[in-house]
């Protein structure tokens, strides 16, 4: 999504210094934006400043679903009249009636001269449509400032919106040689408490958290947001043989934090029987296809009696139909491994605490067969690196 800026000022025709002015109130639309994380899914999170004669005369952002849109919160809320004015936005105008009104109505209603966008959006709905229609009525427009920033914000979004597929992020926190666990089983804990309040952001950003049954049985996880003016994630247990206990916590705060189990319908009397038992603790449970997998692979999701396991990309689909746009997967090596190896990890987090444990049979955190030449190996691109007290997270998008 890079925009070379030489590029940007061509195609836009501005000089240096509106170019500098432009990044300046992008990067606080930006900010602006962020300030709805965890509460605009399936929306992008999208802000908007409104400046006049370099003033900033009204800020906004988008709040939550189905509430009005960064623009027009701007746009409500003027300090003075806004004829002539510039705005800022990460995301182009939408032009469509939804659950608001369209917000290039109200930008022409208030007389903006010209606005200057971000990101184009990639909606069918709007998709180049919102900006002719303000260039239609006279309005400059001028995209591409700060791009990369906007995508990155909304890189779930961006993923989602054009395939209906979730944005599925892997995380794990691992030891300096590489375990998730001590050969005992024991992992608490194996980072500190600045990467576990870290994990706790992503639960608020990513509309849904997913383990397999294995997690579920070893660990007994609550799997909710303990962070301020958190949200809960919808849990979403990988579980094809309807396996979970009714005493774990996952299934006793069921009808407090929405649940999903995702299972092979096989039509046993065990199956019927637990989905009346988990229905009745208020879970959802999924019914989805199911394939045949080597046994070292996806024991975790695996049909012990028929060496069955979740069709991963069929789960992912129906998730995706659910509006469940993005997924933080906190499962164990072998769930890990299985979407690895299907291509269906787009952002890994890795925590990496300065501990060594040792031992052959200790966890890892992508088990399975794994590759037989190094230069099969996934690679991460746009590589960060977060220092968290004593340890590290490196993450990145996983390259196509």
């Amino acid at each position: 999504m890079s925009t070379d800026l030489y590029d940007l000022k061509v195609k836009n025709k501005i000089s240096d210094r509106m170019l500098q002015e432009a990044e300046h109130y992008m990067r606080i639309a930006l900010t602006l934006a962020k300030q709805g994380e965890g509460h605009t899914s399936p929306n992008p999170m999208v802000g908007c400043v409104v400046v006049k004669d370099g003033r900033i005369i009204g800020e906004g952002y988008h709040e939550r679903y189905g509430e009005y849109h960064a623009e027009r919160n701007a746009l409500t809320h003027l300090k003075e009249d806004a004829t002539g004015a510039d705005l800022y936005v990460t995301l182009e105008p939408c032009c469509h009636y939804g659950k608001t009104p369209p917000c290039t109505e109200i930008i022409l209603e208030r007389g903006i001269a010209r606005v200057f966008v971000s990101c184009m959006d990639p909606n069918p709905k709007v998709a180049g449509k919102g900006l002719q229609i303000l260039k239609d009525h006279g309005v400059e427009v001028y995209t591409g400032i700060l791009e990369d920033e906007c995508y990155r914000l909304n890189e779930v979004f961006f993923h989602y919106i054009t395939g209906k597929m979730p944005f599925v992020a892997v995380k794990y926190a691992m030891t300096l040689d590489g375990k998730i666990a001590a050969y005992t089983g024991d992992s608490r804990w194996v980072s500190g408490e600045e990467s576990r309040r870290h994990t706790h952001m992503l639960r608020k950003r990513y509309t849904g958290i997913m383990v397999g049954i294995g997690t579920v049985l070893a660990d007994d996880p609550l799997l909710n947001c303990r962070v301020e003016k958190g949200v809960d994630p919808v849990r979403i247990v990988c579980d094809s043989n309807l396996r979970i206990p009714l005493d774990s916590q996952i299934v006793k705060t069921a009808k407090e934090i929405p649940t999903i189990v995702a299972y092979v319908e096989d039509g046993t009397e065990r199956v019927g029987k637990a989905l009346d038992e988990m229905e009745s603790a208020g879970i959802t449970c999924l019914p989805v296809l199911g394939e045949h997998r080597k046994k070292d692979v996806g024991a975790g999701i695996r049909n012990a009696e028929k060496e069955i396991h979740l069709d991963l990309h069929d789960l992912l689909s129906k998730l995706g139909a659910r509006g469940i746009d993005g997924i933080l997967v906190e499962g164990g090596g072998t769930l890990n491994a299985a979407l690895f190896e299907q291509k269906l990890v787009n952002r890994v987090y890795a925590y990496i605490a300065p501990k060594i444990i040792g031992g052959r049979n200790s966890r890892t955190p992508i088990e399975g067969t794994g590759i037989e030449k190094m230069s099969d190996a996934v690679k991460l691109e746009e590589s960060e690196i977060i220092k968290l007290g004593e340890d590290i997270c490196v993450t990145g998008l996983v390259a196509e």
